[in-house]
This record gives C-alpha cells, sequence and structure tokens, in this order.
C-alpha cells in the first residue's frame, strides 16, 4: 500500500519515510493534490546483508507472536 504525503510534509519526515520505503512500502509525494514522485525500495539481488536487513526492517513494527499464540494456530490447523 502507497502513502501520500505532501512536499513539505515529505521534506520535515524524510528519514521516517525511508524506514518505511526500506520496509517496502512506496511513498506518493504530491504537490497539491497532484502526485508528482514516487520513492520506492531498490532491491539488491544476491546481497545476504542486505536482504537480512530488509527483512528485519520489515519485523521492526510488527508485533511479537507469542508462543500460545502459535500453538493456537496449531490445534486449530489439526482439527481440519
Amino acid at each position: 500500500m502507497a502513502v501520500t504525503v505532501k512536499v513539505a510534509e515529505a521534506k520535515t519526515h524524510l528519514s521516517e519515510l525511508l524506514v518505511k520505503v526500506e520496509a517496502g512500502e512506496e511513498v506518493i509525494i504530491s504537490r497539491g493534490n497532484i502526485p508528482v514522485a514516487k520513492l520506492s525500495r531498490i532491491r539488491r539481488e544476491n546481497n545476504v546483508e542486505a536482504l537480512i536487513a530488509e527483512i528485519k526492517a520489515q519485523r521492526a513494527g510488527r508485533p511479537v507472536t507469542t508462543q500460545e499464540e502459535i500453538r493456537a494456530w496449531r490445534d486449530e490447523a489439526r482439527r481440519y
């Protein structure tokens, strides 16, 4: 899903927007209501360190899955 921000907001929050881009989100920059640019991640092929950093960035904002949740999913799957 893309996030749309205006130019002034993009200038003010560029570092935060780049974190979103690194996590895989696209950022659309608009002048008024007219989109003028798109920030998107550059994929680095065959670079294990970059891949690990990408995975960590994607997982950073997500809640931690507990062992109880995992067991509940397992048990639910066994019922079918």
